[in-house]
């Protein structure tokens, strides 16, 4: 049977939780919350409470922060690690912090973008906030530090294609998206039950009892309208904070490119008679409820309720009980040589080796012994080394191949891009020309009727036009008549200054005498060439 002390942390609350497995069922031994002035007072008395003198203890992260990279899904564990480690130091740039000031963990999920790649959740700490949770429990069997906002998700047990958010509503708020039980995103928002609990503490000036209130209090909805005011004296100090989750969790929900079946609502705030009906009126597409640890029966002597105050506690002891979860625990330490050494390499056994330690009374007897044990030494640890480099050899050479069947496949992929890269070229090119083209047969199309448009409001009296010809493109040649020279240089100059036409010239012109019934006598008209380029 195996067991962890589950320790939920914050400010002068501490929520505990015993849970023991045997045989894959799980069991919450004891749990409890305690508020606190004396930190080391509350641990020893949970300690002593929960008998836990042996028991390992997993207590959550103080202050941890979250990131996502995407990295594509081929390289191998190393160049990930390059890659992974170049990006966390790009953000330390941004914000002038120093990489090695953090303590860092990474884990891997899907990424809902692009089936190639992999997303990374990237979470990282403060070496010295480590360091001083370790100097907390130095006397304790302390055996992990998990984030809460990964741990939660022990207590949920999806169908498969589930797509979930756990609403962790403990100090500040924890936003923890989950599908098929994998974290897919995590969210930490600055307001949760320390904003409700301290305006209350304000009025009642005992943390405790506010704490109460809360647990005591109930949100109105439409079937609770016989609710005593008394019961819900302090909504307006809840109301406000409840609201302003609801929003993030509205745009959270927004840039999930999935949606989301479940809203699971846990933490200190769960305690709110009511609260998953009032998460239910603004997400009436998704089912809101409470969050009930999987594991435990609903014929169950304790009141659930009872569980939910302490859910957080109960995450982290399942979490501390898992071995594959390493990655996300910040007390672990990295193996160092001797450990793989030892770890990797059977060494002979000594069953067999006789000494005869009645030499041992002679002196040459004992430069003997010693001989013969520096041989043996020599032969163990030649026969160690040898064992190990043919292992870390043989490692080597598979890694190759792993590595050069993956270059191989990168460069097939690299090749195929590029075809597919000159393809999409070409048929943006002929579509950008298509584009042009029309462009253009559409703009001498309407430039045509504004150019005829233009010409009969400048047209002075006495010119006529005896024919308009678009020649080429965009040139235009008009041949007009009029009885006096001033009367086309006019008309001229009103088509180059209004800028009717460009580059506008016109011929010297003919004249051509023809008789005038109208007036009886022989008139000379001039006819002139007028040419210029539409603008």
């Amino acid at each position: 049977m195996s067991d962890c002390l589950g320790l939920y942390i914050e400010d002068n609350l501490i929520k505990y939780a015993k849970v023991s497995e045997e045989n894959n069922i799980r069991k919450v031994e004891s749990f409890g919350i305690k508020f606190f002035d004396n930190f080391d007072e509350a641990v020893n008395q949970i300690v002593e409470e929960t008998y836990s003198f042996k028991t390992p203890i997993c207590i959550n992260t103080e202050k941890p922060e979250f990131n996502f990279f995407e990295i594509f899904g081929m390289l191998n564990k190393k160049d990930r690690e390059d890659i992974i480690k170049t990006e966390f130091e790009n953000i330390c740039l941004d914000k002038s912090t120093n990489v090695e000031s953090y303590e860092k963990r990474h884990i891997y999920t899907e990424s809902t973008e692009n089936k190639e790649k992999i997303r990374v959740l990237h979470i990282s700490t403060q070496k010295t906030d480590i360091a001083h949770q370790k100097n907390k429990f130095a006397n304790l069997k302390l055996s992990a530090i998990e984030p809460i906002e990964l741990a939660i998700v022990n207590l949920v047990k999806q169908e498969k294609d589930e797509n979930s958010i756990i609403v962790n509503i403990e100090g500040n708020t924890k936003i923890t998206t989950i599908k098929n039980n994998m974290v897919r995103n995590v969210k930490v928002i600055p307001i949760g039950s320390n904003e409700i609990l301290k305006q209350i503490d304000s009025k009642e000036n005992s943390i405790t009892k506010s704490y109460e209130i809360c647990k005591n209090a109930t949100i109105y909805t439409n079937d609770a309208k016989d609710l005593q005011y008394e019961e819900n004296d302090y909504l307006d100090q809840i109301m406000p904070t409840l609201y302003k989750i609801v929003q993030e969790i509205k745009q959270e929900i927004e840039q999930n490119l999935e949606s989301v079946n479940k809203i699971y609502i846990t933490g200190t705030m769960a305690v709110v008679n009511n609260i998953d009906i009032y998460f239910q009126d603004y997400f009436r597409d998704t089912k809101c409820e409470i969050l009930k640890p999987y594991f435990i029966s609903n014929n169950s002597k304790i009141n659930i309720k009872d569980y939910i105050e302490v859910n957080s506690a109960i995450a982290l002891a399942i979490q501390g009980m898992k071995k594959e979860t390493a990655n996300t625990n910040f007390l672990n330490k990295k193996k160092q040589f001797l450990e793989i050494l030892n770890s990797n390499v059977t060494l002979p056994s000594f069953r067999d080796i006789k000494i005869d330690f009645k030499k041992f009374s002679r002196p040459i007897g004992i430069m003997e012994s010693s001989l013969i044990a520096i041989f043996i030494v020599y032969i163990v640890f030649t026969l160690t080394f040898n064992n190990l480099l043919n292992k870390k050899t043989n490692e080597a050479n598979k890694q190759k191949e792993d590595t050069q069947q993956k270059i191989a496949t990168l460069e097939s992929y690299n090749e195929s891009l590029t075809k597919r890269k000159q393809r999409f070229n070409d048929l943006i090119t002929k579509i950008e020309g298509k584009s042009e083209k029309a462009s253009e047969n559409k703009r001498y199309k309407n430039a045509i009727p504004e150019l005829l448009n233009n010409i009969s409001k400048e047209i002075p009296k006495g010119v006529e036009i005896d024919s308009i010809e678009n020649t080429s493109n965009d040139h235009i040649t008009i041949v007009v008549t009029a009885t006096e020279y001033e009367q086309i240089g006019f008309f001229k100059a009103k088509l180059d200054n209004s800028r009717i036409l460009e580059n506008v010239i016109s011929d010297s012109g003919t004249i051509k005498s023809e008789k005038d019934y109208s007036k009886g006598k022989i008139v000379d008209y001039i006819i002139v060439t007028i040419e210029g380029d539409l603008p």
